[in-house]
């Protein structure tokens, strides 16, 4: 949507979000085809299919089995036949949760309304993680984000403070200037989001949980059942089993960050300390701090250990 939308500013497109996140929510996927620039979409046309286990499992695909609890392999995947968005929506109405990762709302007070909603039952789980990671993250693939970077910068663009962000003196290098420049609006975000849950009345706190990435990682089974209990479901020892197995791992493949696979934890937590340079870490840290401090993140210069504060 962003990319159809471009140069559309982050802060306008987020009704939008919010609205698609509703039909989708709904399993109404025609709402894909405002934005496909075409009404002749498929299962391929969604985002990240290959490795989604409704569109390559029974009765889309027989390429895995619904029950079985596993990683999902793109190169399996891709065997499977398009399928209509109809079918696609028929599956989806058998399941009694639908579960949305989104990494384009800068602004959970858009989410109130669906909260609101007694059809949706909507949980929010806002999930945090060091903003230097997320810095390096971004980094290791400026080239593809810097259109939706250049996107959060324009949300501020009334603002001497971001007209310097947006035109950055530095004309050498703007994929990451865009890029280091859209972290601190990030993080600014952050804690507009952190006020907005303190001042929220009981009904949005209860159905808002925080977690940060990092305790994710460490204590996947402690964590996983924490949000469990946050959303009435019942975890298994199967599951249970399988997300401790994704973050045992040999090694961290950095070079392929969005690859899903299993990984070591800690080297995934600790790769921005061998990647960012001290420019880099003082720069985050600095229009950061105050999201680090509430988060527990401590700064390179007073840390005494690489242990994370909870």
């Amino acid at each position: 949507m962003w990319q159809s939308l471009y140069p559309g500013d982050a802060v306008s497109l987020q009704g939008a979000v919010r609205d698609m996140m509703n039909s989708l929510f709904r399993c109404d996927f025609s709402v894909l085809k405002l934005y496909a620039g075409t009404s002749n979409i498929s299962t391929s046309f969604i985002f990240g299919w290959k490795t989604n286990k409704v569109i390559c499992s029974e009765p889309l695909c027989d390429a895995y089995k619904k029950h079985e609890i596993g990683l999902v392999k793109g190169d399996v995947c891709e065997k499977c036949r398009p399928k209509s968005i109809q079918e696609l929506e028929r599956e989806c109405k058998k399941y009694r949760v639908v579960v949305i990762k989104d990494v384009r709302v800068l602004d959970i007070g858009v989410l109130v309304p669906l909260i609101r909603d007694p059809g949706l039952n909507l949980r929010i789980i806002q999930l945090f993680r060091d903003p230097r990671a997320v810095h390096n993250s971004r980094l290791k693939s400026k080239l593809a984000l810097v259109k939706e970077s250049v996107q959060v910068l324009r949300s501020k663009k009334q603002s001497d403070k971001y007209k310097r962000l947006l035109m950055p003196s530095n004309r050498s290098n703007r994929a990451e200037n865009y890029v280091s420049s859209a972290m601190e609006l990030i993080c600014d975000s952050w804690l507009n989001d952190m006020s907005l849950v303190t001042n929220a009345p009981e009904w949005v706190k209860s159905n808002y949980i925080q977690i940060r990435y990092e305790d994710l990682v460490l204590y996947p089974v402690k964590e996983l059942r924490r949000l469990y209990r946050f959303t009435n479901l019942t975890s298994s020892p199967i599951i249970e089993k399988f997300v401790l197995n994704m973050t045992r791992g040999e090694g961290y493949s950095s070079e392929k960050p969005f690859v899903i696979s299993s990984r070591d934890a800690k080297e995934a937590i600790y790769a921005w300390r061998e990647r960012l340079n001290v420019e880099q870490i003082a720069r985050v840290e600095a229009y950061c701090s105050e999201v680090m401090r509430r988060l527990g993140y401590q700064s390179v210069g007073d840390e005494t250990s690489l242990t994370y504060r909870r």
